[in-house]
This record gives structure tokens, sequence and C-alpha cells, in this order.
């Protein structure tokens, strides 16, 4: 149902910590212009558990807006599963194309509980799921054997891999073949699961570096491994910021320099200073600095 590169977008704020609606609009038109496939609004990187429902929502409905044709998921990330539901209904009614689901961002699920909560969310939208599978940011693995339980339900049409096991992405296939759309969720990993399957990259340094990211995926696709690599291993010391309790303060700091936009974010983050900022600074200019020529795809 999906492919592609689909940004998981950060979210603007003004001085004041009010959604930034132009900005958001400008930096989403840019990831469209550099051929993205769609959108993912409010999750980890967007700050998501740091804004209310209705914010979700606009955030959402800019992206609907700048997408066109393109889908544009809204990501359920809510501690409890009564509230996560509620988002889901009112994310269908706004014209959402699917949801990307979190199982549980705070409470620990046990399996019988992460089926639950995901078969509740999915049931109360009626959209089609991508479930992000995070066991390191979120502790809840959503596993092998959980993705059999869900198999049946045609709501559940693909998973964002993020456990950090290059590993899972084969005894995925293995397993389902391609019932599941299958998603990396590590920059840093793209390449390596590319090769090995994933038909989609849920990017974040994307947000910076929109046609560089594009370019990795389509050269993969068209089997043009060897140029798509060239471009990685120029990539990768930037795709390691996406790995990082600090990534939403990483990849805005990179937006900074690679798109010229700020890097505002909502309490209780704060923005870099100090020696990490400069550190980051240097990473991201260099990289500027020494950006490779895009072949035609």
């Amino acid at each position: 149902m999906w492919a592609g590169v689909f940004p998981a977008v950060t979210t603007k704020f003004t001085e004041d910590d009010r959604l930034d609606h132009a900005e958001n609009e400008r930096c989403f038109a840019l990831q469209l212009e550099a051929g993205v496939d769609g959108l993912i609004v409010c999750g980890s990187l967007g700050e998501g558990p740091m804004l209310s429902h209705d914010e979700k929502l606009e955030v959402f409905a800019t992206a609907r807006k700048i997408a066109g044709k393109k889908p544009v998921l809204l990501t359920i990330n809510e501690p409890a599963t009564r509230d996560a539901a509620a988002l889901a209904k009112r994310a269908a009614k706004a014209g959402a194309d699917g949801l990307m689901v979190v199982p549980s961002p705070i409470y620990h699920t046990n399996p019988d509980e992460t089926v639950g909560t995901l078969k509740a969310v999915a049931a109360a939208g009626g959209l089609p799921v991508m479930i992000y599978s995070n066991r390191i940011a979120y502790r809840v693995d959503v596993t092998i054997d959980i993705m059999a339980e869900l198999a049946s339900d045609p709501l559940f049409v693909a998973i964002k891999e993020s456990c950090d096991d290059i590993r899972r992405s084969t005894e995925m296939i293995n397993r389902f073949g391609d019932r599941f759309d299958l998603f990396t969720g590590v920059d840093n990993l793209a390449f390596e699961a590319l090769a090995v399957g994933a038909v989609g990259w849920v990017a974040g340094l994307v947000c910076a570096f929109p046609k560089e990211t594009v370019a990795i995926y389509k050269l993969m696709k068209a089997g043009r491994t060897a140029e798509a690599l060239a471009i990685y291993r120029w990539f990768r010391p930037l795709l390691d910021l996406d790995v990082s309790t600090y990534l939403v303060q990483n990849i805005k700091l990179a937006e900074v320099f690679a798109i010229g936009t700020n890097d505002r974010v909502r309490m209780p983050r704060k923005p870099h200073s100090g020696e990490r900022r400069a550190a980051i600074e240097k990473l991201v200019k260099d990289a500027i600095a020494t950006r490779p020529e895009l072949p035609k795809i």
C-alpha cells in the first residue's frame, strides 16, 4: 500500500511557543519538492507527545494541504488507549490517509496488551495502520509473533521497524512475504534495510537533506547500489544524529544550516548549546561543504 521515503517531519514553533503554520508549510513543501512519497506528522521527531490533540490535527491539516495526492499519516502516541482511540477517530474525520501507531509510549505493555491496544486504536480510526516498533525508545517490542497475531486484520498494512537489529527485516520478510509494507525507521541502517528488502524509509535527516535521502532510496530501488552507497557513506555521520536521545534538537539544528529554518523546541527540551551545539554545527557545515553531486535517476 505504501512505499518510498516518508519523512517524519519536525514541527515548527513561533518564539512564543505556538505552532508556526507558515514555517511548517514551507518546510513540508521542501520535502514534496524533493520527491518524497508521503509525510508522517507528530511522531517522535515531530514532538508529538508535547502537542495537544488540537495542535496535532492543525499540523496534520497543514501537511494535508501541501501533500496533494500523496499520503499523510498522523502519529498516534498517547499514553492511554482510550485517548489514542479518540485521536484516531478525529484523524479519520480530518481526512488522514493512515495512522502510525506507537503501542504504548509510557506504560510498557506485555504482548497481549500490545495486541489489544493496537487493535483498539485501529478499530476506532478505521484507517490503514503503520505500526511503530521501537523497543529502544519505547521499550515495547512488536515482535514477529505479535505481527502474526495482527496479520489477519486488514487495517494493519505496514510496520516501521526500529528494533535496531537488521536481522529483523529479513525475519519479517521470511515469515510474512509482502503481507506488511516493511519500512526502516533507523536512519543509519537505511541502506542495509533497503538492501535486504525494505520497501520504505521513515526518515529523519531527510528534514534537512531531502534530495540526498530520496536519491539513496531511488538508486537502491533501481539496483544502482554502488552509487547509493557513495552518497550513504557521505551521509552516515549525519544519519547518526537520528539515533540519539537528542534526535529532535540534533535534526532541528541540522535544518538551521541546511534549509534556513529555526531550531525551536518545546520544553522540557531545550535547543543545543555550548560544546554539543558547536560539534553538531561543525558536522553539518562540513557535510554541506562536501555535498556530493547527485546522479540522474
